[in-house]
């Protein structure tokens, strides 16, 4: 039995996080401001979590009475849930950028925007 519908949403959000702040990384590297946007310690340890999760997941039996299968998708959770919050945190410090960006191009443009 497995909790496919969990597990698909556990790695669709490590997925798509990933994607985000690659694509964040890049556009802030771009801008000169890539320190910005640097490697978090919680970011190291969700990929730890997120590791051994795999790798319970595809060991699967039980070890030492351990139901390996079922630490593996709650270790799976924690990693999706771990890998929130640094992704937040790297939105919230290129947000400034942004606007800078967003600011800069309205004004090329002649339009009148809020800073």
């Amino acid at each position: 039995y497995h909790h496919t519908v969990w597990m698909a949403l556990w790695a669709s959000v490590i997925i798509g996080r990933e994607i985000a702040v690659s694509a964040l990384r890049e556009w802030m590297a771009e801008l000169g401001q890539r320190a910005k946007v640097a490697v978090a310690t919680v970011g190291k340890i969700k990929t730890v979590v997120q590791m051994v999760a795999l790798g319970f997941l595809l060991y699967r039996e039980p070890l030492l009475g351990l139901p390996i299968f079922q630490i593996g998708e709650w270790l799976l959770a924690a990693a999706a849930i771990l890998t929130l919050w640094p992704g937040f945190e790297y939105a919230r410090a290129a947000w400034p950028a942004l606007r800078a960006q967003e600011h800069a191009a309205a004004v090329q443009q002649g339009v009148d925007t809020p800073k």
